[in-house]
C-alpha cells in the first residue's frame, strides 16, 4: 500500500539485474479453523499489517443459539479476496539489485549471502501464481470459509432448493476478487451439490465493490492526492528518527555496516520497506513454498516498526482517519445500504436470494468497518495527535486481513426478524447505541438496527 517513489539509486541498481470431495473440504475447513499457519501468530501477525493471512476468530462451537423459535432465512457477506501474491516484483527487484551490488563489494554478512536466493525463490513462486493473483493459501481460505458458512447454517441451505431461492455471487471485477467468488461458490457446491443449480452466474458491480476507484470515490481520491494535512501527517510519522534506526537495523542483518552507511537515508528506508513487504507477503505464499525463516532478514523490531508505518498509512487513507472528517469512509455508504437493502427485501417477501456473497478488497473493507464502527475501527485520530499503537486499537491485521469478512445472518419467527453479525467469523456487536434483543445477545431486531443506523424505509 506504500506510495513512496523508489529512490533514483534503487532504480539504477535495478538495471544491474535481468529482469476436493465434500468430506475432505469440510475436514480441511475444520483443520484450518483450528490451526492457522505457524507463521502468522502474535506480534508477528500484527507486523504483516493488511497482508496478514486469514484465520477465523471464533470456534463455531461457542456461537450463541438463536432465540427460541427463530430459524435462519437468509445470509449475506462482504469478503476481501484471499491471500495473494504481491502485485508486482518491484520490491524483490530492489532487494536483489542491492544484494548484487553488496556481493560485488564483499559487503554481505553470512546471513545476507542467503538473502538473494531466498528472494529469487519467492519471486519465482509469485510469478508462477501471477502477480496480484490468489495464491494456493488464498484459495484455501475462501474454500474453508465457505464450508464453515454451510456448516453454521445447515437449515438455511437445506431449505433453499425447495424454496427456489438463489445464491448471488458478485465481485469488484478484479481478478483476485472474481476468483475468490469462484472458489467460495465452488466450495459451497462441493459441500452440498444440491446448491449447484441455485448459484447464479457471477456478476460484477464496481460501484458497489470497488467504490474507491468508481465515480462515488472522486472526493476521496482528491483527498489522497491533494490533502496537505494528510501528506504532512504521514510525513511526520514516517520521518521519525526511529524509522532511520529501524531501517539500518534491518539492512545490517544482510549487509556490512560500511555498505549501509554509504547509502543515503532515503535509500535505506526504501530498501528496508522492500524487505518488509517481502516478509509480509511470504505467509500468503505458504502453499507455494516454505518461507518460515524469512523473518531472519528483518527481525522482530524492524518488522514491528515497518508494520506500524504500513498501518498508519492505511489508517489515514482507508480507515477512521481524522476525527473531524469522514472522507475516508463515507463512500462505504453504498455497501452498507446494500446490506440493509437485501435484508429488507427478504423481510418484505420480495427477495429471491437465500444468500448474497460479495467479494472485494481491503480498500472497501476498511472504510466499511470504520463506517459501521466495528471493533478496532471506532476511534479516529485527533488532528493534533497522530495515530500510534499506544493509543489506538486499529490494526490492519485485525481489521482487514486477507479474506476478511463481514457477515449478516437473518433469522425469522413469524413476522419478527433478527440479525446476527459475524466479523471474521466472530459474533460481533453492532455499534454503541444499537440495542440487542437482550443484554449480551448477538441478535438484533431489524427495526432496531434501522433505527440505530438512521435508515429510512417505506415499511
Amino acid at each position: 500500500m506504500r506510495r513512496v517513489t523508489l529512490p533514483v539509486i534503487a532504480l539504477a541498481l535495478a538495471a544491474l539485474l535481468p529482469s476436493a470431495a465434500a468430506a475432505s473440504a469440510q475436514a480441511s475447513a475444520r483443520t484450518s479453523a483450528r490451526t492457522s499457519a505457524h507463521t502468522d501468530h502474535g506480534q508477528a501477525r500484527t507486523s504483516y499489517a493488511t497482508k496478514a493471512p486469514y484465520r477465523p476468530q471464533q470456534d463455531a462451537r461457542s456461537y450463541q443459539r438463536a432465540p427460541a423459535g427463530f430459524v435462519p432465512v437468509f445470509t449475506e457477506n462482504v469478503s476481501r479476496h484471499g491471500s495473494r501474491a504481491a502485485t508486482s516484483g518491484e520490491d524483490g527487484d530492489l532487494v536483489l539489485a542491492l544484494w548484487a551490488k553488496a556481493g560485488r563489494e564483499g559487503a554481505l554478512t553470512s546471513l545476507g549471502a542467503s538473502l538473494g536466493p531466498e528472494v529469487r525463490r519467492l519471486l519465482d513462486a509469485m510469478a508462477k501464481v501471477g502477480y496480484g493473483e490468489l495464491s494456493g493459501r488464498g484459495k484455501r481460505e475462501l474454500r474453508d470459509t465457505a464450508v464453515r458458512l454451510r456448516e453454521r447454517l445447515p437449515a438455511l441451505f437445506d431449505a433453499m432448493p425447495a424454496n427456489g431461492e438463489r445464491i448471488d455471487v458478485v465481485s469488484s471485477g478484479k481478478g483476485r476478487a472474481v476468483d475468490s467468488g469462484t472458489e467460495f461458490a465452488g466450495a459451497l457446491v462441493a459441500a452440498d451439490p444440491k446448491l449447484g443449480p441455485l448459484v447464479d452466474p457471477a456478476r460484477t458491480d464496481a460501484d458497489l465493490l470497488y467504490f474507491h476507484k468508481s465515480d462515488g470515490g472522486a472526493a476521496y481520491r482528491d483527498y489522497l492526492d491533494n490533502d496537505q494535512r494528510l501528506a504532512a501527517t504521514l510525513k511526520k510519522i514516517r520521518e521519525q528518527p526511529r524509522t532511520r534506526a529501524a531501517a539500518r537495523g534491518v539492512l545490517r542483518k544482510s549487509f556490512s555496516a560500511a555498505f549501509v552507511d554509504r547509502m543515503p537515508a532515503a535509500d535505506q528506508v526504501a530498501a528496508a520497506e522492500a524487505v518488509h513487504s517481502l516478509y509480509a507477503i511470504a505467509p500468503s505464499m505458504s502453499a507455494e513454498g516454505d518461507w518460515r525463516r524469512f523473518d531472519r532478514y528483518i527481525g522482530a523490531p524492524g518488522a514491528a516498526w515497518f508494520g506500524y508505518l504500513d498501518d498508519a498509512e492505511s489508517f489515514y487513507e482507508n480507515g477512521p482517519g481524522f476525527s473531524d472528517s469522514d472522507i475516508t469512509y463515507r463512500m462505504a455508504d453504498v455497501l452498507l445500504d446494500d446490506l440493509f437493502r437485501q435484508i429488507e427485501a427478504k423481510r418484505s417477501g420480495k427477495g429471491d436470494f437465500g444468500a448474497v456473497l460479495r467479494f472485494t478488497h481491503a480498500e472497501e473493507i476498511m472504510p466499511l468497518a470504520a463506517l459501521m464502527k466495528l471493533p478496532g475501527s471506532e476511534r479516529p485520530a485527533s488532528p493534533a495527535r497522530p495515530y500510534t499503537y499506544a493509543d489506538n486499537l486499529w490494526r490492519g491485521a485485525s481489521v482487514a486481513p486477507m479474506a476478511a469478512n463481514i457477515q449478516w445472518d437473518l433469522f425469522r419467527k413469524g413476522s419478527v426478524y433478527l440479525v446476527r453479525m459475524l466479523y471474521n467469523e466472530k459474533e460481533t456487536a453492532f455499534k454503541t447505541g444499537c440495542r440487542p434483543v437482550s443484554k449480551g445477545s448477538s441478535f438484533y431486531n431489524v427495526d432496531e438496527l434501522e433505527r440505530c443506523f438512521g435508515r429510512v424505509t417505506d415499511r
